[in-house]
């Protein structure tokens, strides 16, 4: 005889799940759910419960896993998703980084440009002082 730890009834029309343990002497009982409306897994250290959204192109009820910390446990394609977020999101943020990087050498070419202009301009008015006579000190 299979005498399996835990099983579930689930109606994903009215979203109604009842879950059953196997009791010390061979028998189901009927489980209550937590406040939040699931069922504690303690040998898996997980919680199952129902979950209202859009999932292969279907709106309804599903039955779905959350972890310890009350954090739901993602489908693969939710995972994906996920992914693809963060990739997207990384490569905005190296976007801004290049940017922010190309502002600062541009930034410091006009530095540049603006320090040999100034150079430029004291080296013409040490020579405009040398044509009228006058030996500038040298710092």
């Amino acid at each position: 005889m299979l005498e399996v730890p835990y099983y579930g009834i689930f109606d994903p029309k009215t979203g109604k799940l009842e879950l059953y343990r196997l009791d010390e002497q061979g028998f189901y009982q009927i489980q209550e759910p937590l406040d939040n409306g699931r069922y504690a897994i303690a040998p898996m250290e997980l919680f199952l419960g129902v979950w209202e959204g859009t999932r292969e192109n279907r709106n309804g009820y599903w039955l779905r896993w959350w972890n310890e910390a009350g954090e739901l446990l993602l489908w693969g394609i939710e995972l994906v998703a996920q992914e693809r977020q963060r990739a997207e999101a990384e490569s905005q943020r190296a976007e801004v980084e290049s940017q922010r990087a190309e502002t600062e050498s541009q930034r410091a070419e006009v530095e540049s440009q603006r320090a040999d202009a100034e150079r430029q301009r004291a080296e013409r008015f040490m020579e405009q002082l040398r044509q009228a006579g006058i030996e500038p000190l040298d710092n």
